[in-house]
């Protein structure tokens, strides 16, 4: 089943400033959303998003869960800084807010089509039996991972090898070689024998590792590494205070190529049908 959203133009920009909470949900900067739905102030914005509330309480859905509101530090210049509102929007919130923004804005109709589009499949995926959303996940890992080596490599990587293994190092607690020991997997990329819960983790590990080389402007191959250690330890923290199960402790999973092997049979069969 092919949900992927091919993003052109603004809804681009849409799909750049979202971000992963340490939780793996993703959210919107309310203040970043701001200018890319047309809207300059934040007096007028902040009353699109009361709007929005509003529309969520009367779909029965619990406000603090789609707009929690947050403060944060932001510098004004002369070495000052001061505390300003905003809010980690929900996809779902995203998409009221666009439902309630001004539909003269050609920014605001962008908005819609996106989140409706955006919201609808994450529908889908909830539908989605747990092999299907293995499968996607792993997908969506292999593009990050991806896009983290093309970063790590303008940052001056060149042993892609190592700075991988910092990642495991900081969120597996191993290195590869003894993370294929532990799961006794062999060969196997351990991505590759990973259930849905351990793909999620390397995902914000990976996102968020790639974030931070660009946002820290970091420079050098062991600065690199050391960042990604540092990430996947965190990551590894949060799944500890959270009560979950550490990555290495979980079980390994059929291989994704023979997953995706039976998927195809599957679809060939319903086609026959």
């Amino acid at each position: 089943m092919n949900t992927q959203l091919i993003l052109s133009g603004p809804t681009k920009d849409f799909e750049s400033i979202k971000k992963l909470s340490l939780e793996g949900y993703e959210y919107w900067e309310a203040r970043e959303l701001m200018p890319l739905l047309g809207y300059d102030k934040w007096e007028n914005f902040k009353k699109i998003i009361e709007k929005a509330k509003e529309a969520c309480l009367m779909s029965n859905q619990l406000i603090e869960d789609h707009f929690p509101g947050v403060r944060k530090m932001v510098s004004l210049g002369s070495e000052s800084i001061r505390k300003i509102e905003d809010y980690r929007l929900s996809r779902y919130a995203c998409y009221l807010i666009a439902q309630n923004g001004d539909p003269r804005k050609s920014e605001i109709a962008t908005a819609q089509t996106y989140f409706a589009i955006q919201t609808r499949k994450q529908e889908i995926f909830e539908q989605l039996s747990y092999q299907q959303k293995r499968l996607l996940i792993r997908e969506d890992v292999r593009k990050q991972n991806k896009k983290l080596f093309s970063t790590a490599r303008k940052a001056g990587v060149s042993n892609f090898g190592r700075f991988n293994n910092y990642g495991y190092l900081g969120l597996y607690g191993l290195s590869v070689k003894e993370i294929k020991e532990k799961k006794k997997i062999g060969s196997n990329d351990i991505l590759d024998r990973a259930g849905a819960t351990e793909l999620a983790a390397n995902l914000f590990r990976i996102t968020q590792t790639d974030d931070k080389i660009v946002k820290n402007n970091i420079i050098g191959e062991q600065p690199a590494n050391e960042i990604h250690f540092i990430v996947g330890r965190k990551v590894r923290d949060v799944i500890s205070d959270i009560g979950g199960t550490m990555p290495e402790e979980l079980v390994p999973e059929e291989h994704i190529r023979q997953l995706k092997d039976k998927e195809r049979k599957l679809l060939k069969e319903k086609k026959k049908v």
